[in-house]
């Protein structure tokens, strides 16, 4: 039995029937060449199915009684029961892309079982246009959006002809990593050990120490610097901010990178900006259709990763809050906002160490501890009125037994108080958004695809670019 970090702890200690705290993707493949889509469907089932050699993550599951001890610390099982974990579906007829997002919305909202390993793999097929989908579910205990990545990418390949594919729990990816550089084979001397648990004790204690300044800096950046967006002054509550149930509704689409690069380059900002200003764009349009714009700008929370390694496991993730500019009715005006927003942000968590930069993010995040408190979000108004998370991906095209990756959409967390969660990836050519929001609270959510398309359309012209 292992005792679970708190990082971990805190995502089964929030989980409640109206919000699963689990995080999924959904992927989808080409077949490769002769091969259709059932074939492809039954080889990767089966390979799967096969794959009876499970590392540690994809065992590890709360230790019993899973209502207490299993929120502090982990058991592991020696079997899987692969008949549970990796199911198989095909689409009811049409078998447009509508009814595959419609599985993932009713699938998302159904919580993991907490006395298994909690994750789950749904190998799709039906789909009119040939392709193949995964949708995974995985607990956020056990890994946060970049690891999720990274767990994909590692299981797939750059070479088309490449057939060695195998599932992502799969031990053997792990050794295709660079291995660490070779040991002298000499013993470590205890006192080396002593020595380096010392030294890493001090560093804690020097971070520390250093919280003091550092909240007094950002809270004088707060008071002086407009541009800053202060965690001490609470958002307008709007729809995206009151009480959920826990069916869900996922929306999905993509665009070509380039043409949100052509935005970035042109204007000398980054890609993120480009994402945050085209949610702006398209949550203003969906408020004003469902006559609840609030006249204080929308805040968006902005996960930014702080790993320093490259683990595909765990969760190593601050935040900052971002000024959405939605009162600005002008896109150049409202752009121009959230880049010195972001910019401003950024700079304040590089002037943090990594600890002082994990609390900062845990003291920005701080009400969603007390959201599941019955009435709490409906009568405090909120830190941030949703989450937007930008994970980079892969710039080359990758593969699973030759069946070619054409699209992973993130399939996020909704919570008490944050019905709408958009996080977006990136594979080969395409950014993808996916968006997953409290199914009842935020009627015609799909709306949002349609209007992120014009937000995009509407950053083109600021930047001057044609068709």
């Amino acid at each position: 039995m292992d005792y679970m970090p708190v990082t971990s702890s805190m995502f089964l200690i929030a989980e409640t029937r109206e919000q699963p705290m689990h995080v999924g993707g959904l992927q989808l493949f080409i077949p490769r060449e002769g091969q259709t889509a059932h074939e492809l469907a039954e080889e990767i089932f089966a390979n799967f199915h096969a794959c009876k050699n499970v590392r540690k993550l994809f065992r590890k599951r709360p230790a019993p009684p899973a209502s207490l001890l299993g929120n502090f610390a982990w058991t592991y099982d020696d079997e899987i029961d692969f008949d549970y974990h990796v199911r198989r579906t095909v689409l009811p007829q049409p078998g447009r892309v509508r009814e595959l997002l419609r599985y993932v919305s009713l699938n998302h909202g159904a919580l993991l079982d907490r006395t298994r390993p909690m994750w789950e793999l749904h190998v799709i097929e039906g789909l009119a246009d040939g392709r193949v989908a995964l949708y995974s579910k995985i607990h956020h205990s056990l890994m946060d959006g970049v690891s999720a990545l990274r767990l994909l990418e590692n299981s797939l390949s750059r070479d088309p002809e490449d057939r060695t594919g195998t599932a992502m729990w799969d031990p053997a990816l792990r050794r295709k990593r660079k291995p660490a550089p070779p040991s002298s084979g000499r013993r470590v001397p205890i006192v080396s050990n002593v020595t380096k648990l010392a030294g890493q004790t001090i560093n804690v204690a020097g971070q520390l120490v250093g919280t003091g300044p550092a909240i007094a800096k950002i809270a004088w950046t707060a008071v002086t610097d407009d541009d800053f967006t202060s965690p001490f002054v609470p958002a307008p509550t709007t729809l995206l901010n009151g009480s959920i149930g826990s069916a869900r509704r996922f929306a999905a689409q993509q665009w070509e990178r380039e043409r949100l690069r052509a935005v970035a380059a042109e204007l000398g900002i980054t890609l993120n900006d480009v994402i945050v200003a085209m949610c702006s764009g398209a949550l203003r349009a969906y408020l004003i259709d469902q006559d609840a714009l609030p006249d204080a700008p929308l805040l968006a929370a902005v996960p930014v990763s702080t790993r320093t390694d490259d683990s595909d496991e765990g969760n190593s993730v601050t935040l900052v809050l971002a000024n959405m500019a939605t009162d600005q009715p002008d896109p150049e005006r409202r752009l121009a906002t959230i880049v010195a927003s972001t910019r401003k942000s950024k700079q304040v968590i590089r002037g943090l160490s990594p600890l002082q930069a994990l609390m900062y993010g845990a003291a920005s995040a701080a009400p969603l501890a007390l959201a599941t408190v019955p009435g709490f979000v409906n009568f405090t108004p909120p830190q941030f009125n949703l989450f937007i998370s930008n994970v980079p991906g892969p710039t080359d095209h990758l593969y699973w037994n030759g069946a070619r990756l054409d699209g992973s959409y993130p399939v996020s967390i909704a919570m008490e108080g944050l019905a709408l969660n958009v996080t977006v990836t990136s594979t080969g050519d395409q950014i993808n958004f996916g968006l997953i929001g409290a199914r009842k609270e935020l009627p015609s959510m799909q709306r949002l695809l349609t209007h992120l398309d014009t937000a995009l359309e509407e950053l083109e012209k600021v930047a001057g670019i044609t068709a």
